[in-house]
């Protein structure tokens, strides 16, 4: 059922539907925030409530927090009931510096922490907001905790994605002096072509990778637009009767083969610990 959901035509059927297929277990009826976002959430609210208390100034003096040291006691000690759920923080990549040894250190534990169930505590911000996490640390949405095979054949269609874009290049030279007979250019112009394809997935990443990164959009969504026209231009391209069309047709596959060159690293991470991304890099 992921598989389907995460494939271009299950997303394609939720975009047409409305989210109705295919859910995820968050948009079901009957979700329940798991207890340690619910406590967080209790928190915040408290929070909140007290700084209208201690702000407003049309509030009765009966109403009033008369001392910081009365709000505080108006608090629940919030760690001490997810400690009473069995639950403590764990450590997270966000805070270390990538490839450091503290990273390296926080990787191994993570590596032997999704063995076992333990909820994650999201961590809160100084200015309240909440960061969301996955629920526990073996959370099978998590694509971490991804079974080997299912992580074997996504690292297989980013290098095959990979490996058509950087193809599209060079598997235009032996054309060339086609090119030349056809359009009645010069063999440096007719160079052109190859040359616009790799300034094009040069320039590509420029605008894909920051847009893969914003949560709202993810690495799919990128991925399946982009490599969809990429896939479309082939066919103009083989047909096109001028040489500026054929230019600018080579330029546009270029940018939208562009993403999985910028981003096949960056889904690597997301599937794999700094432990192991060199192994799937070195493909």
């Amino acid at each position: 059922m992921d598989l389907i959901r995460e494939a271009p035509l299950g997303q394609l059927l939720r975009l047409l539907s409305g989210n109705k297929p295919f859910q995820y277990p968050e948009e079901k009826d009957g979700f329940e925030l798991p207890a340690q976002y619910s406590i967080y959430l209790q928190a915040s609210n408290h929070a909140s409530n007290k700084a209208a208390y201690a702000s407003s100034e049309k509030e009765s003096e009966h109403d009033k927090i008369a001392s910081p040291e009365a709000a505080e006691a108006m608090e629940p000690d919030y760690q001490r009931e997810l400690e009473g759920l069995g639950m403590t923080k764990t450590k997270s990549r966000q805070y270390t510096t990538p490839y450091s040894i503290e990273r390296a250190r926080t990787e191994e534990q993570l590596e032997l922490e999704k063995t076992q169930t333990i909820p994650i505590i999201p961590q809160k911000t100084s200015d309240g907001i909440i960061l969301v996490d996955w629920y526990t640390t073996d959370d099978a949405a998590n694509p971490h905790n991804w079974s080997g095979s299912r992580r074997g054949f996504m690292t297989f269609l980013i290098c095959a994605y990979t490996w058509v874009v950087y193809t599209g290049s060079s598997i235009y030279a032996p054309s060339e002096q086609g090119v030349i007979d056809a359009f009645g250019v010069s063999p440096t112009s007719a160079v052109l072509p190859l040359s616009l394809y790799v300034l094009a997935y040069g320039v590509g990443p420029l605008l894909w990778a920051p847009l893969c990164e914003i949560p709202a959009i993810g690495r799919n969504p990128v991925y399946i637009f982009t490599f969809v026209i990429f896939f479309a231009l082939s066919f103009p391209i083989a047909v096109v009767n001028n040489f500026a069309g054929l230019l600018a047709l080579r330029f546009f596959q270029g940018f939208f083969g562009s993403p999985a060159l910028a981003n096949g690293g960056a889904t690597f991470s997301d599937m794999y610990s700094l432990l192991y991304v060199p192994y799937q890099l070195s493909w």
